[in-house]
């Protein structure tokens, strides 16, 4: 893992190293490529690589993507020695890494992640998958990448609500783990939102280093990696009944980490002052999408297609303090419908409201 700025003039060396001998297949989409793929092209020049472009909207992350990956790699002549450089943010690492442990029945990946989301969170610990009408990422495979050169360089071109949506993610390990980074956020987040080169590079460093961590110790998400999913059972459900058109995946998992404390807040699990912090940074990054005007019924049953389901049983990761979430916490349907229902009220982040049970 290379993390840094600077760190893709390394790109070559490590490319090289992975496949001395093999071909360079570049994935990435139109966007990127348009602002990066001369860069990536010039670093590259010496494997001649064949670049494949795919579409990087959430609506594409499908198996029809993958499928057209494949064969686009076919034409181009991949083999089992080949290598693909997946250029983008969590779409196109997502699509690319299941493409690469499914091709030949695996090559080499390397990832260069360009957004925010993409370099804290999806490049990092070998989780790879697309969605189905279903749910979001029920078809996949974990396949560690040999490689991740995460250089904070190309989040410059980033749109201001793609940046906005990285920084939920980074919030998240604040909350789950890590209070000096959400003490940080607290104080800094205007500098963090002007993208300071300082500010920037410690909480993307802090978020990494804590992501890695916790990967390395669970690589298969049998215990300690379930709290990467603070927020995430509700945000999946948003981003599914929106059939994917409606929130980024970071704004879908702000929204989801409101919900996930007030329902800590209901469970008596957590204090109104600590909900209170958790709302108040995630309002301050900027507005949200709005809640979607559907029934808590509706979003209950897609979060019944959510991987952490167990025998028919919601499984959440809530809150205890600003630092520590504790797993597999289950909530009577009528607290949960009641939570529901408070987020679809709101215009935005609101005062969080006392404990039920304190």
């Amino acid at each position: 893992m290379l993390c840094g700025r600077g760190v893709l003039r390394e790109l070559p060396r490590m490319a090289s190293r992975i496949r001395p001998d093999g071909a360079v297949f570049v994935v990435s989409s139109p966007r990127v490529w348009r602002h990066w793929g001369s860069r990536i092209e010039k670093l590259l020049r010496s494997t001649r690589p064949a670049t494949i472009l795919m579409d990087d909207a959430e609506t594409a992350k499908n198996l029809s993507t993958v499928e057209q990956t494949c064969r686009d790699l076919v034409r181009a002549g991949a083999d089992r020695r080949s290598l693909i450089v997946a250029v983008g943010g969590g779409v196109v690492g997502d699509v690319a890494g299941f493409v690469a442990a499914s091709y030949g029945r695996g090559i080499a990946l390397i990832h260069v992640p360009t957004t925010v989301v993409a370099q804290v969170d999806s490049a990092i610990g070998g989780k790879t998958g697309v969605n189905l009408p279903e749910g979001k990422n029920l078809v996949g495979a974990f396949y560690p990448p040999k490689a991740v050169v995460a250089d904070p360089v190309f989040l410059s071109s980033l749109p201001p609500r793609e940046f906005r949506s990285g920084i939920y993610e980074i919030i998240k390990y604040g909350v789950i783990g890590d209070p000096k980074l959400f003490q940080f956020l607290e104080a800094k987040l205007e500098k963090v939102l002007r993208r300071d080169r300082l500010a920037l590079a410690f909480v993307i460093e802090r978020s990494i280093a804590q992501k890695a961590r916790v990967v390395s110790e669970d690589e298969h998400e049998s215990g300690l990696r379930e709290i990467l999913n603070f927020g995430h059972t509700f945000a999946h459900a948003l981003e599914s009944v929106t059939r994917y058109k409606t929130y980024l995946h970071g704004e879908a998992v702000g929204w989801g980490m409101i919900a996930a404390a007030r329902l800590a807040v209901e469970e008596g699990m957590l204090s109104p002052r600590e909900e209170e912090r958790i709302v108040k940074v995630i309002a301050r990054v900027g507005p949200l999408p709005p809640w979607p005007s559907i029934p808590a019924s509706q979003l209950i049953d897609a979060m019944q297609a959510d991987k952490k389901t167990r025998a028919g049983r919601l499984r959440f990761v809530l809150p205890e303090r600003i630092g520590a979430v504790r797993c597999g916490v289950e909530a009577e349907e009528e607290t949960l419908v009641r939570v529901l229902r408070e987020c679809s009220i709101a215009a935005g982040p609101r005062e969080p409201r006392k404990s039920r049970r304190a």
